[in-house]
């Protein structure tokens, strides 16, 4: 199962590390901390990728909206304000492979051209333009399942049965992406965990999350730091690391290829136990330009 990102060709035989990088001022975790007199420092998102990178992330997911419960648009011209230079300034200055978490297909297709490897969309190509853009681009996209909208998907969020519906959800996106030029080869699912759905759909969805290597397709999982773990542990957001490398864990053992993390070096650990534990594991070189070893 490997994945072409732009000039890297991603092996997810082993599992790989998405760092979040957020430029968004709002945040839920750490929300600001790269503004510096209003405005975003582009030498401490360097530093943040480069630390990052160095801790063991293969993907930077580079945020310019915030998806938390309750989170309002942003609009259009003020994503690309703080995304595009961002990607374009870390893949001149990193090897990693540049994620994009946007819906918005104007974004999509410039940060394509910026250097991009891999589209996250939490609206899984569901505005309209969006699977034509991600189709154009030819990059890999993640298609998370959401019920309802980042400012109100937590307003009673209902299922009957959750597992089912999620899959359904991914059957209907897949064959959109099919029926778009979207081979279901560039296409990794997300259940979305904390997105529109109670902590007993969300247990329920980790607890079967190995059901959706059924569609073929690499598994991404995040659910780092987000209010389900302090609202289980009372715990507030700086002290959920625990919590987090703990549904790492799992998650891994249930088949996720790719871990969204907020903290990269507790996450490396959890890997490398885990692959220490796992007799089908074999060490490869996990990822490779198509030119030259990265």
């Amino acid at each position: 199962m490997k994945l072409q990102c732009g000039d890297k060709l991603v092996d997810l035989s082993t599992p790989h590390i998405m760092g979040v990088l957020n430029v968004t001022p709002d945040s839920f975790y750490d929300g600001g901390t790269l503004y510096k007199g209003g405005e975003l420092s582009l030498a401490g998102v360097l530093a943040r990728a480069e630390k990052m990178l160095e801790e063991g992330a293969t993907f930077i997911d580079i945020g310019g909206e915030s998806t938390r419960p309750g989170a309002q648009p942003v609009g259009l011209e003020e994503e690309k304000h703080r995304v595009l230079p961002v990607i374009e300034y870390l893949a001149k200055t990193t090897h990693a492979v540049i994620s994009v978490d946007s819906s918005q297909p104007e974004i999509m297709l410039a940060a394509a051209d910026l250097g991009a490897g891999f589209l996250n969309d939490v609206r899984a190509l569901r505005l309209k333009g969006a699977q034509q853009a991600a189709a154009q681009t030819g990059l890999p996209v993640c298609l998370m399942h959401m019920q309802g909208e980042p400012a109100t998907m937590q307003h009673q969020p209902d299922y009957k049965d959750v597992v089912k519906e999620v899959s359904d959800f991914f059957i209907d996106s897949l064959a959109r992406c099919e029926a778009s030029g979207i081979s279901s080869s560039r296409c990794v699912i997300d259940p979305g965990i904390g997105f529109g759905k109670r902590d007993e759909h969300n247990l329920a969805l980790i607890n079967q999350l190995d059901t959706f290597s059924r569609f073929g397709c690499p598994v991404l999982f995040g659910v780092s730091r987000k209010s389900m773990i302090g609202r289980l542990l009372d715990r507030d957001v700086d002290a959920r690391l625990a919590g987090s490398l703990a549904f790492a864990l799992i998650a891994l053992q249930k088949g996720a290829n790719i871990l969204r993390v907020h903290d990269v070096a507790g996450t490396r650990d959890v890997i490398k136990v885990y692959q220490l534990t796992d007799k089908n594991y074999v060490s490869t070189n996990s990822v490779d330009s198509c030119d030259n070893s990265v």
